[in-house]
């Protein structure tokens, strides 16, 4: 089965409905596919051939949606790169996965110098005047790549994940066999969550387009933006990260306090605090389910919707057809209460790390992906974070989760953000170090600070420096970048 083909299916039952719109251009489901077709075409007139890297360096617009499904559509692997990463980072990608043809949407014209490169719009009136587009896609088996997405997850160190026709339609299908997740053909989704980020890819877009839905484009998020549109098309799916969540909580009061069409708004890629949470549902009257997933395994595992209800903290239990286990350091499960690594096994779950088995070799056992992530579960199921395996914090012998600390610290009225880290430290081997941001024209005494994590939590864990910041480093998909921390 070709990926392609399943999310263009609506092109058959819905011809006429609209699957994407991108500013005043309301694209339909027949239309999408004939422009994915054309696409394909002029791939294939590229000496785009079965199994050949597609990179696309392209923004939230329907240059990219086109690439990504006429990509696919001729059986070519795609490969979503961040457009504002430099042409430097951009051609080492490139590099690594044998990149045939690099292609480049408005936002990614600043690569078109690199070898390879070729302008979206130009392909495009190359397509749409070839005789030779298919009217049908390439076949493919379930256990073919489909993507390969960048990621430092789970294995360390940036590599590249293959993710299956099977793995992405997989994933497709469990959420949309979960009742408290499933988009219907009434809903519109909002497409701001980066499309070279796996949510972006196959939650906001796949998910939709395979659903009937349509996805609302918008590039760059900016809240009130995102506001204007949300209200103009009557949006009711709201898929996003703490920071977009926050970015809505603090636009201009002028903008009102209503988001009356949307029905689910859903948060991933990075924990979502309880005040960011408080401060969305207070303002807006829409309660945020978290969850949890990654790249590799395409990505949902766990959703609070799943459960029905939204739980502060928790990430939920798992969707349907995903099997998870919490591992302790003897390989045998935990139980509820204490913390373990979280194991995925299911269709979901990647076949591995592009030119890499022996990265592959050190996160899947029997099917089973050690994700490096620990969480604790309760008794219902449902399972709340507690930090990375790789980021825990050695004082003195005893670990300290960075998350633990930074909950406590956002808690603090003069806090706005913050981060955790270990510093090195002459006595105990390592200590905590905090990286807060304040609320603007905001001063806070140390001693304050130290005072408030004290009361909550043991003395080894109260951080033994502060660095105050404007803002904290994050990625394009909202996630915090540690090891861009400095003292």
């Amino acid at each position: 089965m070709n990926l392609a083909a399943l999310l263009l299916a609506s092109a058959d039952s819905r011809p006429e409905s609209i699957s994407v719109i991108e500013g005043e251009r309301y694209v339909t489901c027949s239309e999408l596919r004939g422009l994915a077709s054309a696409f394909g075409a002029a791939l294939s007139a590229a000496g785009v051939a079965v199994g050949d890297r597609v990179a696309i360096a392209s923004g939230n617009d329907l240059a990219f949606v086109v690439t990504y499904l006429g990509a696919l559509w001729v059986g070519a692997i795609a490969v979503p790169l961040n457009p504002q990463a430099p042409s430097v980072a951009v051609a080492e990608e490139l590099e690594r996965v044998g990149a045939k043809i690099l292609v480049c949407g408005r936002a990614g014209t600043i690569h078109l110098g690199l070898v390879g490169a070729v302008s979206f719009e130009e392909l495009m009136q190359s397509g749409e005047s070839a005789p030779s587009a298919s009217v049908s896609a390439v076949e493919r088996e379930d256990s073919d790549v489909a993507v390969l997405l960048y990621t430092s997850g789970t294995a360390g160190a940036q590599r590249a994940a293959m993710l299956t026709h099977g793995n992405l339609a997989s994933n497709i299908k469990q959420v949309l066999d979960d009742t408290g997740l499933a988009i219907t053909p009434d809903d519109l989704s909002l497409g701001a969550l980066p499309f070279f980020h796996v949510f972006g890819l196959n939650v906001v877009l796949g998910v939709t387009l395979v659903a009937g839905g349509a996805v609302v484009l918008i590039d760059p998020f900016t809240a009130p933006e995102a506001i204007d549109l949300i209200r103009k098309h009557s949006i009711t799916v709201v898929a996003g990260v703490p920071v977009m969540f926050d970015a809505f909580s603090a636009a201009d009061s002028q903008l009102g306090e209503s988001l009356g069409s949307v029905r689910l708004a859903v948060s991933g890629a990075a924990t979502l605090s309880a005040k960011s949470s408080a401060a969305f549902t207070q303002r807006y009257g829409v309660t945020i389910h978290e969850g949890y997933g990654l790249t590799e395994a395409s990505p949902i595992v766990t959703s609070t919707a799943s459960g029905g209800a939204a739980r502060i903290g928790s990430i939920g239990p798992s969707v349907p057809g995903v099997e998870v286990r919490l591992v302790g350091p003897d390989g045998t499960d935990v139980s509820a209460g204490d913390p373990g690594e979280i194991w995925v096994r299911g269709p979901n779950v990647f076949a591995g790390y592009w030119g890499d088995p022996e990265a592959t070799q050190r996160v899947l056992t029997d099917g089973w992906l050690h994700t490096g992530d620990v969480a604790v579960s309760d008794e219902d199921g449902y399972l709340s974070l507690v930090d990375r395996l790789k980021d825990l914090i050695i004082v003195s012998g005893f670990n300290v989760y960075p998350a633990e600390v930074e909950d406590v610290l956002r808690t603090h009225a003069s806090v706005v953000d913050c981060a955790v880290a270990a510093i090195p430290d002459e006595r105990t081997g390592e200590a905590v170090g905090a990286w807060v941001v304040l609320e603007k024209g905001e001063r806070v005494d140390l001693d304050s600070l130290r005072r408030h994590v004290g009361s909550r939590l043991a003395r080894y864990k109260i951080p033994s420096k502060f660095t105050f910041v404007d803002e904290l480093p994050r990625s394009e998909a909202g996630k915090l970048l540690r090891r861009a921390l400095t003292l």
